[in-house]
């Protein structure tokens, strides 16, 4: 008995890092010059285990950034970057994660994106949409020195189907490793 739950604890297992999802930023246009990345976020809830898989021409970077260097467009800080015209990046950690071109004037113009990543099995955040506005010029700024976050309408289901499945996932594996547990003391 201990072994048939085991073995399907394993199987959870195998199967809770396939909820990540793949975001291919600017879908078919890519990582370039005059697109809007503030609506191409809205919607998208980003977690931690995604992936941004950014694709792009020569002449351009993929920096990530602090925020204070994404509001200001300051390049040459960068975090990490990569030039190689595919770029994937593992949303690791929760929290704000910035990027922008670092090819001079590039950013100023709205080659930069902001994403919100939530912590894996996090609820849905329906009230904010977790970008930076990007068409305010680079030297435009709050008294605060931040972007505020733009706020759209809130709605009562889930932006993906993971949002459903990774929460019902956590409860049966916690459920699993209890009865592994018990199975292991009787």
């Amino acid at each position: 008995m201990a072994s048939l739950v085991c073995g399907i604890l394993v199987v959870c297992m195998i199967m809770v890092p396939s909820l990540a999802t793949d975001y291919t930023v600017g879908d078919s246009s890519g990582w370039a010059l005059g697109l809007d990345y503030t609506t191409w976020t809205s919607g998208k809830t980003f977690a931690v285990g995604d992936n941004l898989v950014f694709n792009y021409g020569g002449g351009h970077t993929v920096d990530e950034v602090s925020p204070s260097d994404y509001s200001t467009c300051t390049i040459g800080n960068a975090i990490s970057s990569d030039s190689t015209g595919s770029t994937t990046i593992a949303l690791k950690t929760a929290g704000t994660h910035c990027f922008i071109c670092g090819v001079m004037g590039h950013c100023g113009t709205g080659m930069k994106l902001s994403v919100t990543v939530k912590a894996a099995g996090s609820p849905p955040d329906t009230a904010t949409t977790p970008t930076t506005p990007t068409t305010t010029p680079a030297t435009t700024t709050s008294p605060s020195g931040t972007n505020p976050p733009i706020y759209k309408p809130s709605s009562n289901y889930p932006d993906s189907a993971s949002e459903i499945v990774s929460p019902i996932l956590g409860a049966l594996f916690v459920t699993f490793v209890a009865s592994c547990a018990m199975a292991v003391l009787l």
